[in-house]
């Protein structure tokens, strides 16, 4: 993969790297936020991203949960869709050749599997697939084998889980944390010690909200995920927790809304970050962020922005 543009004299150095893959910022648009990317073209310039997640693709395609699924809270957003997708095979056939003709936007395949065995054929699909840079493992769904317990909540089941798609991955394998979980920096150990490239972190947050006037869930599913930012001050604590417990890269998100919550999450030890709810309030936000991220860089005297990783100052 071409390296970046370097940074000009009076321009920062935005550009950062981890498993082998070059980004030209940090700034990546989050799974499920973005649709499969090419829905933003329009009102998004893709190349200026430094990089997409796809929506959470399946081996089956998937119709999601009913409605009402999602709902706005003070300081976020309740969303239980249910990982509505239009499966593997059709992603390759149908999203993936209009995403290779982006020749300068980073694309990484979300995965997702109710048993070891989705995960399994659901890579060997993607392995077949050109322009993908690497694969973002959802361990956030319930493993119906085992009586619905989440993989990213039970150790044992994560190990399984992330062995199984590492034996299959021909590309980079990041593992998405569910932060749902007594230690989150235990958990990121046992991805890592099972082969993960890096971790992501964090997904949504178990949450639920009632309509006292009908005295019903709001959301069909009853539960759902919180985003946005309410949660940001917990994902950056969860970062940090991680980044002094494993040696691989870190993705963080977690309401992010402003290039200083990027410098946040970077400080606390991210090398890159998403963004994603941010995305439903404002769809060019993504772009948006990564212009304000520049000009943060040169009102602060940021040459090169990589350099703040796990920087945070603790005296």
């Amino acid at each position: 993969m071409a390296k970046p543009p370097a940074a000009t004299a009076s321009s920062p150095d935005l550009t950062v790297s981890f498993c082998g893959i070059e980004l030209k910022n940090p700034v990546i648009a989050a799974s499920g936020t973005f649709g499969y990317g090419i829905e933003f073209e329009d009102i998004v310039h893709l190349d200026k991203l430094g990089g997409l997640v796809v929506k959470g693709l399946s081996r089956e395609p998937m119709i999601g949960n009913p409605p009402p699924r999602l709902y706005e809270t003070a300081a976020g957003m309740l969303n239980a869709i249910g990982l509505q997708n239009i499966g593997a095979r059709a992603f390759l056939d149908e999203k993936l050749p209009a995403l290779r003709e982006k020749k300068n936007t980073v694309v990484f395949a979300n995965i997702f599997g109710y048993t070891r065995e989705d995960y399994e054929h659901t890579i060997q699909i993607l392995n077949e697939g050109e322009g993908i840079a690497a694969y973002e493992l959802n361990v956030s769904c319930p493993n119906t084998q085992h009586g619905g317990i989440q993989f990213g909540a039970d150790p044992r089941l994560l190990d399984e889980v992330v062995r199984t798609a590492k034996r299959y991955a021909t590309r980079p394998l990041i593992v998405k944390l569910s932060p749902n979980v007594s230690s989150i920096g235990q958990m990121a150990r046992v991805a890592e010690e099972a082969g993960a490239d890096a971790v992501s972190l964090v997904n949504t947050f178990l949450a639920m909200s009632i309509d006292p006037e009908t005295r019903k869930p709001r959301i069909a599913n009853v539960t759902a995920g919180l985003s946005g930012p309410a949660i940001k001050p917990i994902a950056i604590r969860m970062v940090f927790d991680v980044a002094h417990s494993v040696r691989v890269p870190i993705i963080g998100m977690g309401g992010i809304s402003t290039a200083a919550d990027i410098i946040e999450f970077m400080l606390a030890g991210a090398t890159a970050v998403q963004i994603g709810t941010a995305s439903y309030w404002d769809p060019c936000a993504t772009e948006k962020i990564v212009n304000e991220l520049a000009l943060y860089c040169t009102d602060h005297g940021i040459s090169r922005l990589r350099d703040l990783t796990g920087g945070v100052v603790m005296e």
